[in-house]
């Protein structure tokens, strides 16, 4: 149904990707074509390889929700429905509804809406244990992957990296940080988290740096991203950075990290840029 809504009036050919960075190939290869538009039905992680194939070239990516949790489709305003959310795309493609958008880069890889190091990436590589289960059991993997890494998968006893700003500040006690590039951090549910209120595709970075891991501070966070998320600025267990140009984070040791809902790995260093107009983006 929405390859025969999208022929109605475009060429359309349709490609399958079959492991992990082929997106990131089958784009790049549509670009050096010259095809003016990828459509991406999948979810964040397809699309973040798809960005990456595209960022820096005239190719404008477009996108479908086809994941678990379709952050970044959700946040720019498509229905989490492939079906409504083709009738919105064919109407932006109608209207050339096109513009260029910034990224995140972290250690030359491309992000659309975050990066989470630290207790938020342990998170998700448990969740990506159990990747046949993340379509199916949805926020509810999310919840007991939190509570099992809580409990046996991350040390709450110390800090695991250090945050180094531009202008010279150093944050010494990272236990989380999320670099985002938009606003939610994600869904629960239909209920968006906010983390960053002042994240937008036309703006430097927001920086989130979670100075403890105890249990009181860190359930009052989640109730204010569960709200506005304005009053996490204000919070003595926070530090909160708007307009990021550049950041690096050094770990004491090994530090976690995941891009975009995809767990990379771990690593002892990460250094962040924000890059404008970087991509060329079908909005609604």
């Amino acid at each position: 149904m929405i390859r025969k809504a999208l022929s109605a009036d475009h060429d359309v050919e349709v490609a399958e990707t079959n492991r992990r960075d082929h997106a990131t190939s089958l784009a790049r290869g549509a670009a050096h074509d010259g095809v003016e538009v990828v459509v991406v039905l999948g979810g964040d992680g397809t699309l973040n390889e798809a960005a990456n194939g595209l960022a820096g070239t005239e190719t404008a990516l477009a996108t479908l929700p086809g994941g678990s949790t379709n952050v970044f489709a959700r946040t720019i305003g498509l229905p989490n429905d492939p079906i409504e959310a083709t009738s919105d795309l064919l109407d932006a493609l109608a209207r050339g509804s096109i513009r260029p958008v910034g990224l995140g880069n972290v250690n030359g890889r491309y992000f659309l809406f975050h990066t989470g190091v630290g207790f938020d990436a342990a998170i998700v590589a448990q969740v990506e244990k159990r990747s046949g289960l993340k379509r199916y059991a949805g926020h509810a993997l999310f919840i007991y992957a939190g509570i099992e890494t809580t409990l046996a998968h991350y040390d709450r006893s110390q800090s695991h990296f250090s945050v180094h700003h531009a202008d010279g500040s150093v944050v010494p006690d990272g236990y989380m940080t999320v670099v985002l590039n938009t606003n939610p951090y994600t869904f629960l549910g239909n209920r968006p988290f906010n983390l960053a209120p002042d994240a937008t595709l036309d703006r430097g970075l927001v920086v989130v740096t979670v100075r403890t891991m105890k249990v009181l501070p860190f359930m009052n966070i989640a109730a204010s991203a569960l709200g506005s998320g304005k009053r996490l600025r204000k919070s003595k267990h926070i530090d909160y950075r708007t307009d990021v140009e550049a950041v690096e984070l050094v770990a004491h040791g090994a530090m976690p990290y995941q891009v975009d809902g995809d767990h990379l790995g771990e690593v002892d260093r990460l250094q962040f840029k924000h890059e404008p107009e970087a991509l060329r983006l079908v909005l609604p």
